[in-house]
């Protein structure tokens, strides 16, 4: 089993930052995509922002340059820096993470959550 610890959430007033962490453990052979989603209140869940293993990133066009996905692959973590964030940022946060727990298994994980609250 794979296990995604996530940490950083809070409230901040707008205009303001927060930086998200996400800590892969467990059975992991290889690593591949990790990402952030975000579900707000009466919402689905969407993309936030995702990188694969050689850094290769993508980002939804609501964070485009105002957020930045990266990781450190020796520490199996995934880090999303949030600045001049918006009140329609608001929303719990999950990291994902998919790869191999051997060369015949897959896996594709989820965190449980942090709340990112931005408000004035």
């Amino acid at each position: 089993q794979v296990q995604l610890l996530e940490s950083g959430g809070g409230l901040v007033q707008p205009g303001g930052s927060l930086r998200l962490s996400c800590a892969a453990s467990g059975s992991i052979f290889r690593l591949n995509d990790m990402g952030w989603f975000r579900q707000a209140p009466g919402k689905q869940r969407d993309l936030v922002a995702s990188i694969t293993s050689g850094g290769r990133t993508n980002y939804a066009d609501s964070v485009k340059g105002r957020f930045a996905i990266s990781r450190d692959n020796a520490k199996n973590t995934v880090y999303l820096q949030m600045n001049s964030l918006k009140p329609e940022d608001t929303a719990v946060y999950y990291c994902n993470a998919d790869g191999l727990t051997s060369w015949l298994s897959g896996f594709s994980s989820w965190g449980q959550g942090t709340q990112v609250t931005v408000s004035s």
